[in-house]
């Protein structure tokens, strides 16, 4: 059979490509040479936003569909994309008062949002915002952003393109591809061998690696240049109560956030740091741990040491050279490449961000329209992912949980709710009781979860469970890995 489409790339957005063009009733296959969402997508700072900072750099575009899209996901998966209220100390070192409510005013003119509050002055002396802050910081503002689980709206999306007919190929690495009267015929190899694919068209979406890929498999003769960018993130315990965060300004210039993560745990991030190449994995280092503790130390009555750290993870952001010298001051935005060899249409996907995945889907598909049958329309700004199906916002769907199984651990039900949305109810199939959902594999983790991820979202290890499909890896015990990889291998998906 030949495809119309073969992606290579299974992050965020070959995922959302996916998703799109099967959508479309076109004949679709991803290959992702690791886990789905494995490298930059499970590493970013888990927000849906507009890029409030991008203001700085006049982005104004760029902000206005950040915004539209936030709008889009939170509609489209309400159980992963979730307002969140942010608190900005003010500073009296830097930007004045004035200046910065206008900017948050504009943000809201640009965002004309219901389900995302307005931003607004606060009074910084005394109150809820006030409690982990040093005493200098009297004024503030606070403003709505949306918060997600990025490595699950990854797996959302690839299980959507699934529903409607995409092939997804996980730990399969795409090793050549050669035009041949107008197609693409194209050799992948997995753990069993290698297999071939015929396509009329490719969309080479694999982020920090995609200027390799064109040279590699592609031949594209000179791809243009990416600026990788390691972006690092820090897990501590608590640092304050409450569901809000916080965006707070480094001597440097640079933001960075404190943000709720995972009920008992703050994720702090992130630094930009450029690297040369990807030959290995991104790795947090001390100095970029000192760096983010010091951050919220300049605001904080008690900020995070660097041996608070219990969780580290660093992505990498591939950004496309406009030819600025300070990384910081580059584009967010993608660039999206056609090529053209010996007849056979390829395209490539330069940058993007998380918040508009969606958006870079649709204008990739129409980039290469030509070189695809005539299906259906753009789709998925109307479009549901999995487990976003429901009524009354997360807290209804909690409660519908509850009374549908009241013997369910009211922390196993809450993370559900969060991960699974409605999908949960599958889960629990025709379950009764607490013992009907098999033995516990590892604290929290009950074997028919644990068959829903092997069989419905390609889980393969231990890491893939306890890292991205869920969060167990920050509360599970010594051995819980091998416990787990024990059961992977006996189960064998069975």
């Amino acid at each position: 059979m030949t495809l119309d489409l073969l992606i290579i790339g299974g992050g965020i957005n070959g995922v959302g490509i996916a998703r799109d063009a099967a959508g479309r009733g076109l004949k679709v296959a991803l290959l992702e040479a690791g886990d789905l969402g494995g490298a930059t997508s499970s590493a970013s700072s888990k927000l849906i936003h507009g890029g409030l900072r991008y203001l700085e750099t006049y982005e104004f575009g760029l902000v206005r569909a950040s915004l539209a899209e936030r709008e889009i996901l939170a509609r489209a998966a309400p159980h992963l994309v979730q307002p969140l209220t942010f608190v900005l100390p003010h500073d009296r070192l830097q930007r004045p008062r004035w200046m910065i409510r206008t900017g948050l005013f504009l943000y809201d003119c640009l965002a004309q949002s219901a389900r995302f509050a307005r931003s607004r002055a606060v009074d910084l002396s005394s109150g809820i915002f006030a409690a982990p802050l040093k005493p200098d910081f009297r004024h503030g503002f606070t403003y709505s952003d949306g918060w997600t689980d990025d490595a699950r709206l990854v797996i959302a999306n690839a299980m959507d393109a699934r529903l409607r007919g995409a092939e997804i190929w996980p730990r399969t690495r795409a090793v050549e591809a050669r035009p041949h009267n107008g197609v693409w015929r194209v050799a992948a190899e997995d753990g069993r061998g290698r297999r071939e694919f015929i396509a009329k068209a490719i969309i080479n979406a694999a982020g920090p690696w995609a200027s390799e890929i064109d040279r590699r498999v592609l031949g594209v003769a000179k791809p243009p240049k990416l600026r990788l960018i390691k972006g690092s993130h820090i897990v501590v315990r608590r640092l304050y109560p409450g569901d809000h965060a916080y965006l707070l300004q480094a001597t440097d210039g640079r933001v960075v956030f404190v943000l709720p993560f995972e009920d008992d745990y703050h994720l702090i991030g992130t630094t930009e740091v450029e690297i040369g190449d990807m030959d290995a994995p991104p790795a947090v280092t001390p100095a970029e741990i000192s760096y983010l503790c010091d951050a919220v130390g300049r605001f904080f009555r008690h900020p995070p040491r660097p041996e608070d750290v219990i969780h580290s993870f660093a992505g990498v952001r591939p950004l496309y050279d406009d030819g600025r010298a300070d990384p910081t001051k580059m584009s967010r935005d993608y660039v999206l490449k056609r090529h053209l060899i010996d007849g056979a249409t390829a395209l490539t996907v330069y940058g993007g961000k998380l918040t508009t995945y969606r958006r870079l889907a649709e204008a990739a598909l129409k980039k290469i329209s030509s070189a695809l049958p005539q299906r259906g329309a753009p789709w998925t700004h109307a479009g549901v992912l999995p487990g976003g199906d429901f009524f009354g916002g997360p807290e209804a769907l909690l409660n519908a949980l509850r009374e549908r199984a009241p013997w369910l651990p009211e922390e196993t039900a809450e993370r559900w709710t969060r991960s699974y949305g409605a999908i949960s109810f599958d889960i629990l199939a025709k379950a009764r009781s607490r013992n009907e959902l098999g033995a516990e594999i590892i604290p929290g983790l009950c074997e028919q979860e644990a068959h829903h991820l092997v069989h419905h979202e390609w889980a393969v290890t231990a890491e893939d469970i306890l890292w991205r499909r869920t969060r167990l890896g920050l509360t599970a015990p010594a051995g819980a890995a091998e416990a787990l990889m024990q059961w992977l291998t006996e189960h064998k998906g069975g």
